[in-house]
């Protein structure tokens, strides 16, 4: 895939998708950077490995609730903001 042919499908998804996944991946790099492994925040929230997986994968979109208790997972809070359209 070209690089113009990425940027074409990424700026077809709707912005409030754009901003869970550019969340998700925030969160993934936190874990990444922190040492954490898939199995120990799964352990830490109440969840399956795979379920961790399947988020980071974004083989579902993760309700803000779900993400809130990722970050949570890794000692973090989610923080949503308000900005002029």
């Amino acid at each position: 895939m070209r690089l113009a042919d990425l940027e074409t499908s990424f700026s077809s998804i709707p912005t409030d998708e754009k901003f869970i996944i550019d969340t998700m991946a925030e969160l993934y790099a936190e874990r990444i950077k922190n040492n954490v492994s898939q199995q120990e925040l799964a352990e830490r929230i109440g969840m399956k490995q795979p379920q961790v997986a399947k988020l980071e994968m974004l083989e579902s979109m993760p309700t803000l609730k779900t993400l809130n208790r990722y970050a949570k997972g890794l000692g973090l809070k989610l923080k949503v903001g308000i900005v002029p359209a």
